[in-house]
């Protein structure tokens, strides 16, 4: 299909579709929900153990207002750059995070924290790689879609070889031990080939070959058995192994239908551990309620439609990378933020996997903050090759279709 035959497509006086402006309002406006919400609860979650540890009470709401700056700043600058200079240097990117996660491995240059080295140490600040890589094997793997696809669509070997280079970054997840990370990786680049055209037979065989290597790797590991059984039973043994567990479910219990109010969670006072990182969920269950929860998956749910509208609009306009790049992100913010809300309320097992947008973490906020603003920019090519929106910045003031 042309993109005269699109825009007239498009231009058609009996389509109800919204056709996107320059700039996506709904995406912008998720993004701003859930950063102001992960601001208020990480300051109101973290007022306690900031005060105890520094003396300043709001030190860690500061410190989130500080990297949610530098986040807009990245959005701003992800919607500035083509998605031409992701696609060509997509290879490099992938090359980069598998260094980087081989980087974290070597002593004196990984950091260790409650067992697990998952930090850069760069001496004046550190860096999750994990975060890092997760984004950028998507960018890959976007890339490999779009150049690749007749070989991917033709047999096998089109998608053993992006598995192959999955399978390494997550081997490398596994050693440090972040296997949330690892499996939030698999489980987004499977979803991204499944709708690249992989398949059927192919896609469900490497599912089950996948499930089946994650569970033999957690049966191997005493410390992931642990935390298996402490989560089918979290009451056998709740001050030891289910003790975060079981305060997570107090706190999510305790919140009821409307919720304690802002500030007025028990469980954040030094009986929930990781109340403002991992387990920020449980501390905005207890206050916010069962509505202010469901508010929350909503918000989540829009942002995951709203990629996927935007990467279907790509589709259609042939750009084929950017709508796998934005298929991609939104999975990998449905795919994390299920797993954390569900490892709250019990459903799952215990990952260190942070709330995307919402949990305390620098390294978490600026690459999902660089993640929108490639959204955006999906979203603003595709306006410009539709003809409604130019280029420069005095764009038209007509709405189009989406």
């Amino acid at each position: 299909m042309s993109s005269q035959a699109v825009r007239n497509d498009f231009d058609h006086p009996t389509d109800k579709r919204v056709i996107p402006s320059m700039l996506d309002g709904q995406v912008v406006f998720l993004y701003g929900a859930l950063a102001i919400i992960g601001l208020i609860m990480v300051t109101s979650a973290s007022v306690g153990i900031a005060d105890q540890q520094t003396g300043d009470p709001f030190y860690y709401g500061k410190r989130q207002f500080l990297r949610l700056v530098l986040g807009v700043l990245l959005v701003w600058l992800a919607y500035r750059v083509p998605t031409d200079f992701w696609k060509q240097n997509g290879m490099l990117l992938m090359l980069s995070s598998i260094l980087l996660l081989a980087l974290v491995l070597i002593p004196g240059l990984g950091r260790t924290v409650n067992g697990s080295t998952r930090w850069l140490d760069l001496g004046f600040f550190t860096v999750q790689v994990s975060e890092i890589a997760k984004l950028f094997l998507i960018i890959y793997l976007s890339g490999y879609l779009v150049r690749r696809s007749e070989e991917f669509k033709a047999g096998p070997m089109g998608f053993i070889k992006p598995m192959m280079i999955l399978a390494v970054a997550s081997a490398l997840l596994l050693l440090e031990p972040d296997f949330g990370a690892a499996a939030v990786l698999l489980m987004t680049g499977l979803g991204m080939m499944y709708l690249g055209g992989v398949r059927f037979g192919h896609f469900i065989l490497f599912v089950l070959g996948t499930l089946s290597i994650m569970v033999l790797l957690a049966m191997m590991s005493p410390y992931r058995m642990a935390r298996i059984t402490s989560f089918l039973d979290p009451w056998a043994d709740p001050f030891n192994s289910g003790f975060q567990l079981t305060q997570s479910l107090i706190a999510i219990g305790s919140g009821g239908f409307f919720g304690t109010g802002l500030g007025g969670s028990i469980q954040k006072l030094f009986y929930l551990p990781e109340a403002h990182t991992d387990f920020l969920f449980a501390i905005y269950a207890e206050e916010m309620g069962f509505l202010g929860a469901l508010l929350l998956i909503l918000l989540y749910a829009w942002f995951a439609i709203r990629c996927f509208q935007i990467g279907k609009v790509a589709l259609t306009l042939k750009q084929d990378f950017g709508a796998f790049l934005v298929y991609g992100i939104g999975l990998l913010v449905s795919i994390q933020a299920i797993i954390n809300m569900g490892v709250n309320m019990g459903a799952l097992p215990t990952k260190g996997l942070t709330l995307p947008f919402i949990s305390y973490g620098g390294n978490s906020i600026l690459i999902m903050s660089l993640a929108v603003g490639l959204v955006l920019r999906v979203h603003l090519e595709n306006a410009q090759i539709l003809g409604k929106v130019k280029p420069s910045r005095k764009s038209s003031s007509k709405r189009l279709k989406a």
